[in-house]
């Protein structure tokens, strides 16, 4: 009996582990499928492959014999299926043939990245081909930036360092000349505002080979998609061979759905919950990772487990997440691999294939908001060829209760389609400008594919004075605007966390520092907990001390939304759903000092609000349906306060997206429509497409969340249906049973509605 089965039984026996299993999945083991085929490589790479004894799987054959063709490929198998080897074979077969070809490996992250040049310098060196493999980022000794771009025939790179390296091309003459193979790892981490960013950073990039006379092939990896094709012709404006029979070897895996709330229990109780699940992982000398969706949280629970342990165990754990230094993710990557660490936990920072070699168990703190992403999780665990097990630990947030409640919905619902949107103009004309800078745009010309309208668009930037004409074509009017251009659009402003002796800490950027670095805050970074003594706004710092304080915080806002320009509307009987752009003012007003899930005390914030436009799906209800539904008292505000919840809290099951990336306001009698209305926005400045696909799905939304509220068995509203945790009341005066009504009236009103449209469609 393996480890991971007998963590399991362990658990079925004890009362208090047991109580809380809601289900488990035993996921089979597979054989894998080689390929028979002649590979007819060039002797080194046939030599590497025989002294490592690798013999190619069925679906990297595949890929070899696509690149050969010409084709872009690209590849959707699951997590360590050997995806790497996929695209390395066939560039090193074309730098191996012909001398002075070049390849560029695009990483989402720089941890990424150096992981896997470790790789690619070791093939270079045991294949003696002088290829030179080199990372050029950030954090690139500038002395040897020359030497690389001089000599190095296959660099690896991110894309905020491409995207700054693009305006000095002609310093790369000899590389984007020769550029035979672009490769995009982890690809399916493109989407939202930076998957938008990257779509248009390919565009660029392909300009510029052009200029240089080269055409290169691009080969990608992601997660399994449900819309592979689609995606990845956004992303690059290409088309491409899909590879998706998956030949590796998978071992048995143990997937147990934990539910917290299938007892009576509190908040501090689920946090022990979840340090007692670690501790019975880690302990049953099970190598472990813990997922959590906060980098706080990754924080809070490395605490407590360390607290919990023996002393001489403490030093067994590690925090891991973005912030850190190079050097400190680089000792604890490696500290994992040696075995000297025996638990983690990390945000979706080692959800991407770095290599920290074989986890025995994965504990994901939640739903990580997307099937890829909890797939991707998952394949952490069992790389070695024994059993594993996974455990989703289900907090009483309402998509997780969804779903554990619903098992099919993870074992046998299909992928998601990624989404890139690349109509938001805000991105669009801050690449154009970048573009413009590198190279004249031609918009009747070569650039007429750029994206759609380019014209029009590029019009509006010369009269805006972004773009003039210039021999024939148009040129940016900024100096090197890529350097004004944030590839996130969150915030382009980063703040140093610096502590009372001017040492750094991390950096972290302005909507960050106003939820986790205001004065007062509690900030942990890599267990270390430090209390922001003040912050500097125009500066750009914040002064932290380190304590030893067992409480940590929460920062509250308040919302408003003020309507710019409706784009489109329809109604419903007597609702109506709109669709347009919005302003957003959020304020920061207070904090709270909690251990564990109970607030200590409430502290006043005084910082001024931030604001930023975008677009926004809103409903507007008649005032006498809002008094029939909630009999003429006083909870109507709390019904409608508590419907916007519920569609908030289950719109990424029809929207792909993080939670976060939305927000949502509700208001008796707003102060445009002068209504009762629901807000639904998107939280960042223009849009990325998330209300607005949701305007087309009002049906599958309400009647979502008309049903999750229904079949709660709480008596007057709780985090699994209409709580949450970003309220700025603090989920105060929310009424369950006006709630409920407001969704059950709105359900069968668009039900008859669209059911009638549908029987008179022509």
């Amino acid at each position: 009996m393996g480890r991971a089965l007998e963590l399991l039984n362990k658990m079925r026996k004890n009362k208090s582990f047991n109580d809380y299993i809601e289900h488990v999945r035993e996921i089979p083991e597979k054989d894998a499928e080689y390929s028979e085929e002649e590979l007819n490589l060039p002797q080194c790479i046939q030599n590497y492959l025989n002294g490592k004894y690798i013999k190619p799987y069925t679906h990297q054959y595949e890929t070899l014999n696509h690149a050969r063709g010409g084709k872009n490929v690209l590849i959707t198998t699951s997590t360590a299926s050997g995806k790497s080897l996929c695209f390395n074979l066939p560039v090193f077969e074309k730098l191996a043939n012909d001398s002075s070809a070049t390849a560029l490996y695009i990483y989402p992250t720089k941890a990424l990245s150096n992981d896997q040049l470790t790789t690619l310098k070791s093939m270079d060196s045991e294949m003696s081909l002088k290829i030179y493999p080199d990372r050029y980022d950030g954090d690139t000794n500038r002395d040897l930036k020359s030497e690389i771009r001089a000599t190095s025939r296959l660099v690896v790179t991110n894309p905020y360092m491409l995207h700054l390296v693009l305006p000095y091309h002609k310093g790369w003459t000899r590389f984007f000349e020769n550029l035979k193979y672009v490769i995009i790892d982890e690809a399916h981490m493109y989407r939202g505002v930076f998957g938008s960013h990257v779509s248009f950073l390919i565009r660029r990039l392909r300009r510029i080979c052009e200029n240089y006379g080269s055409n290169p092939q691009f080969v990608m990896s992601t997660a399994t998609l449900a819309n592979p094709e689609e995606f990845s012709q956004k992303l690059t404006g290409l088309d491409f061979e899909v590879v998706e029979n998956d030949g590796s070897q998978k071992s048995k895996k143990y997937f147990v759905l934990y539910n917290t709330m299938k007892q009576t229990t509190s908040e501090d109780s689920w946090n022990k919950a979840a340090v007692r699940l670690f501790k019975a992982s880690m302990l049953s000398k099970l190598q472990t990772i813990g997922f959590t969706r906060t980098r706080r949280m990754t924080e809070l629970l490395t605490v407590w487990v360390k607290e919990d342990l023996d002393p001489t165990l403490q030093n067994k754990v590690s925090a891991y997440r973005s912030g850190y230094s190079t050097k400190n993710r680089i000792e604890i990557e490696n500290r994992l691999k040696q075995g000297k660490l025996w638990g983690i936990f990390s945000t979706n920072a080692l959800e991407v294939g770095i290599d920290i070699g074989s986890l025995d168990s994965v504990l994901m703190y939640g739903y990580p908001g997307t099937l890829m992403s909890l797939w991707q999780q998952a394949g952490r665990a069992g790389r070695s060829g024994s059993d594993s097990i996974v455990t989703l630990f289900a907090n009483s947030d309402a998509l997780d209760q969804y779903l554990v409640k619903h098992p099919e919905m993870i074992f046998e619902k299909t992928p998601e389609n990624a989404v890139v949107d690349l109509n938001n103009y805000h991105i669009l004309e801050k690449q154009l400008e970048c573009a413009a800078y590198e190279l004249e745009l031609t918009p009747n010309g070569k650039d007429s594919d750029f994206c759609n309208g380019i014209e029009k668009r590029i019009l509006r930037m010369e009269e805006n004075g972004r773009l003039k004409k210039q021999n024939g074509g148009y040129v940016s009017t900024t100096e090197n605007p890529a350097l004004n251009v944030n590839m996130n659009v969150v915030s382009s402003e980063i703040f140093k966390v610096i502590d009372e002796n001017g040492r750094k800490i991390e950096e972290i950027d302005k909507w960050h520092v106003y939820c986790e670095a205001h004065k007062g805050a509690i900030l942990i970074n890599q267990g270390e907990k430090y209390l922001i003594k003040d912050i500097d706004l125009e500066n750009k710092k914040c002064i932290a001390k380190k304590v030893k304080y067992d409480y940590h915080t929460d920062a509250y806002a308040t919302t408003d939304i003020k309507i710019e320009k409706e784009l489109n509307s329809r109604n419903y009987g007597e609702f109506t759903f709109h669709f347009g752009e919005v302003n957003v003012i959020t304020n920061y007003f207070e904090f709270a000092e909690k251990k564990y899930g109970t607030v200590l005390t409430r502290k006043p914030l005084d910082l001024p609000p931030l604001t930023f436009k975008t677009t926004a799906m809103w409903i507007t209800f008649p005032p006498r349906f809002m008094k029939s539904v909630t009999e003429g008292d006083k909870s109507d505000i709390g019904g409608l306060h508590g419907a916007e919840h519920a569609m908030i809290n289950i719109f990424p099951l029809h929207v792909m997206c993080d939670r976060s990336d939305i927000g949502g306001v509700s208001d008796l009698k707003h102060q445009d429509t002068k209504r009762p209305t629901i807000f639904i926005y998107d939280g960042m400045e223009g849009g990325i497409g998330l209300s607005e696909k949701a305007f087309t799905l009002p049906k599958k939304i309400v009647k979502t969340a008309y049903e999750l509220v229904r079949d709660c068995n709480c008596e007057t509203g709780c985090p699994a249906c209409i709580y949450s945790p970003k309220c700025g009341n603090s989920n105060q005066e929310l009424d369950k049973v006006s709630t409920l009504r407001i969704l059950e009236g709105l359900n069968k009103k668009l039900e008859f509605e669209l059911d009638w449209w549908l029987d008179n469609k022509e």
